[in-house]
C-alpha cells in the first residue's frame, strides 16, 4: 500500500486539530447552551452536531479562516478537517 488506510493517519499526533478535538469533547455542550433547534428542520435537512460545528469554528479562528465559505472549502480540501 502506498497510502495510509485511514484519513486520520495523514494527520500527525501533535497537530492542533487533535487538541481541538479532545478539548471540545471534554466540554458539556448542553450546559453551555449548544443544542440543536427543534421543529424548524424537515426530514431532508439533518442538523449538524453542535460539537462538530464548534470544532470547525475553533479551527477557523486559530487558522484565521473566518469566512464561512472559506471554511466550507477547507472542509473539502484540507485533510485535517476531514
Amino acid at each position: 500500500m502506498l497510502l495510509p488506510p485511514r484519513v486520520e493517519d495523514y494527520v500527525s499526533e501533535d497537530n492542533l486539530v487533535r487538541a481541538i478535538d479532545v478539548y471540545v469533547d471534554t466540554l458539556d455542550l448542553q450546559a453551555l447552551g449548544f443544542t440543536n433547534r427543534e421543529g424548524d428542520l424537515t426530514a431532508s435537512q439533518p442538523a449538524f452536531a453542535p460539537g462538530m460545528l464548534l470544532k470547525l469554528y475553533f479551527y477557523g479562528y486559530l487558522n484565521r479562516v473566518r469566512n464561512s465559505r472559506r471554511l466550507e472549502r477547507e472542509c473539502r480540501r484540507n485533510l485535517e478537517l476531514m
